[in-house]
């Protein structure tokens, strides 16, 4: 008989905090440079580097100057999200004004500020169409009910309910309700809507 040693699997072992990533997203988010953001907080480039990528954890003095440089609070690198930046409830929806004049948009996505994706449920009435669009980053369209038109280069296609398409956003589209109903779709994009 031999003797079997049970394995324990051991959970991974997690960086030193989500403060570095924190930082980084925040100061790439705002178009700042390590250099920028030293000078602006006292710190050095070198020891900066070190925190955004996990390797140093900056005192509660140095994330003090860095979250002052970086225009937020302390809570922004040591709180867990507030549940009402996490979830969205139907009976509280947030309609946004994308300033297209034709639809509805209803925000699904949650409200915290470093968020790169956004997910929307849009309606479009019968008939209307929008305008030659393009903009950085992956879209996502998922239908619901109705019909949408895309042109998108030389391809036209015609999406119908639980139809998608997912592409680079780069290139320019125009799409269409040609239906005598409202559309209704999901799109997921990045990066997020302001």
């Amino acid at each position: 008989m031999t003797n079997k040693t049970a394995v324990v699997d051991e959970p991974p072992k997690p960086s030193l905090s989500p403060i570095g990533s924190a930082i980084r997203d925040r100061r790439k988010r705002l178009g700042m440079t390590l250099r920028e953001l030293a000078v602006a907080c006292g710190l050095s480039v070198p020891f900066l580097s070190q925190v955004e990528r996990d390797q140093a954890l900056p005192s509660l003095v140095s994330l003090t100057a860095i979250a002052g440089a970086l225009g937020v609070e302390m809570a922004y690198f040591v709180g867990a999200p507030s549940p009402g930046q996490i979830v969205r409830r139907a009976k509280d929806p947030e309609h946004l004004d994308l300033g297209l004049g034709h639809g509805d948009y209803v925000r699904l996505s949650g409200a915290h500020e470093e968020r790169r994706m956004e997910a929307l449920l849009i309606t479009v009435p019968a008939g209307v169409a929008a305008p030659m669009s393009r903009r950085e980053g992956e879209g996502f369209w998922y239908v619901l009910e109705g019909e949408l038109e895309v042109w998108m280069g030389a391809e036209h296609f015609v999406l119908g309910p639980g139809d998608s398409a997912h592409f680079d956003q780069r290139h320019p589209y125009r799409m269409r309700n040609p239906g005598k109903g409202e559309l209704k779709m999901l799109w997921v994009g990045t990066p997020a809507l302001l």
